[in-house]
C-alpha cells in the first residue's frame, strides 16, 4: 500500500480536494482574483506581527504595497502590529508604505502582553477587512505571490473560510543550508500531537506556518493562545467552529526565515505543547514551565521559561469590538 494510501480517510480526501498550488505568480490569475473581489465586495487586510524585525519588515512591506495595494488593487490596508520591538520596526515599516500600530495601544482598556499571540489578536481590532491575511515579517526572498495565492481558495469559494500556506522549508544554520531541514518544531511536536488527537487534520503540511488567511466572521469568533501556541489553537478551533471542509491549504513553494536555535525552539515546542493539551480538554497540572540545561564548562545549568497557556478570548466578545463593528454597520 503507498504511503498516502494509509492516510485516514478523510484527511486524505481532504488534502486531495482542498489543498490547491500557488508557487509563483505565473500559477496564480491575478485578474480573476480582482474580478471576485469586485464581485463579492470583500475587504481585505494584510497584517504583519512584528517585533525587532528592522531587517526585513521594509522591503515585505514595501513589495506589498507596489504590487498589491497601489498596482493591482487586491489589499485595502496594510498593517504592522508592532509588538515591543526595541530597533527601528515601526519607523521602517511605516516609511515603506505600512499603517503601523503598537500592541499596547490597541484596546488600552484590556493591558497588553507580550507574543506573537497578542499582536494577531488585536489586529483583529485594528483592521477593518472581511478577510485577513497573516505573514511574518521575517519572511526572506520573492514571496509577492504569498498574498495573492492565500487570498486564491477565499475569494473563489465562499464555503471556504480559513486558508493555511504550505511551503518547503530550507533551514539555514552557520552558513550551510539543507533543502528541507525546516520546520522542526512542526516534525518532532506539533504533528505527532495533532494526528493523535486531531487526525483529521494529517492533510495539512505547515500546521504551524506563520502564513494563513481567514475570514473575520470565523475568525473573531475563536480564541487567541498566547505566544506561538498562536498557530495550533486557531487550527483546531477553527475546525471545531466551521468543519474541516471550510478550511484548506495552498501550497507556496519555498518560504525562507531566519533559523531559531535549538533551546528557543525548545521554548516554541513548549507552548505549542500546552496549547494542545488544553485544547485537548487535559486536566494535567502543569507547572507551565520548561525547563532546559546549558553546559558552562563545569557543569549543567538549568534555564526556565513560562511556556503555560495564556490566551485572549474570541474578540466577539469583546464589547469595544461589537460597538465598532455595530457602528460599521450601521
Amino acid at each position: 500500500m503507498a504511503d498516502s494510501e494509509a492516510m485516514r480517510p478523510d484527511a486524505r480526501a481532504w488534502f486531495r480536494g482542498r489543498t490547491t498550488s500557488a508557487s509563483s505568480l505565473a500559477a496564480i490569475d491575478v485578474e480573476a482574483l480582482l474580478a471576485a473581489k469586485r464581485r463579492s465586495g470583500t475587504g481585505v487586510s494584510v497584517v504583519l506581527p512584528a517585533r525587532d524585525e528592522e531587517e526585513t519588515v521594509g522591503r515585505l512591506v514595501a513589495d506589498i504595497a507596489e504590487r498589491w495595494m497601489h498596482r493591482d488593487r487586491l489589499v485595502d490596508e496594510l498593517v504592522v502590529v508592532d509588538s515591543d520591538s526595541t530597533d527601528a520596526t515601526a519607523a521602517v515599516a511605516r516609511a515603506a508604505g505600512a499603517d503601523v500600530v503598537a500592541t499596547a495601544d490597541v484596546l488600552p482598556a484590556h493591558g497588553t502582553r507580550p507574543g506573537k499571540g497578542e499582536a494577531l489578536w488585536k489586529s483583529l481590532a485594528a483592521t477593518t477587512g472581511d478577510v485577513v491575511v497573516f505573514l511574518d515579517s521575517d519572511l526572506q526572498g520573492d514571496v509577492g505571490h504569498f498574498v495573492p495565492g492565500l487570498l486564491g481558495p477565499l475569494l473563489a469559494d465562499p464555503q471556504v473560510q480559513y486558508v493555511k500556506g504550505c511551503y518547503t522549508r530550507p533551514l539555514e544554520i552557520d552558513g550551510v543550508s539543507v533543502p528541507s531541514g525546516g520546520g522542526r518544531v512542526t516534525e518532532l511536536t506539533a504533528r505527532p500531537l495533532l494526528n493523535a488527537l486531531w487526525p483529521e487534520l494529517a492533510g495539512f503540511v505547515q500546521p504551524l506556518g506563520g502564513e494563513y488567511a481567514g475570514r473575520r466572521s470565523a475568525l473573531e469568533r475563536v480564541p487567541f493562545a498566547g505566544a506561538y501556541g498562536v498557530e495550533v489553537g486557531l487550527l483546531v478551533d477553527l475546525l471545531e467552529l466551521v468543519g474541516l471542509g471550510a478550511l484548506a491549504q495552498v501550497d507556496l513553494g519555498e518560504r525562507r526565515h531566519t533559523s531559531q536555535s535549538q533551546e528557543a525552539l525548545g521554548a516554541m515546542a513548549g507552548q505549542v505543547v500546552a496549547t494542545v493539551l488544553a485544547r485537548a480538554g487535559s486536566s494535567l497540572d502543569a507547572a507551565g514551565l520548561l525547563t532546559q540545561f546549558r553546559h558552562d564548562g563545569t557543569a549543567f545549568v538549568p534555564r526556565s521559561t513560562a511556556v503555560a497557556l495564556d490566551e485572549r478570548p474570541p474578540m466577539l466578545t469583546v464589547p469595544e469590538y461589537r460597538a465598532r463593528a455595530a457602528g460599521l454597520a450601521g
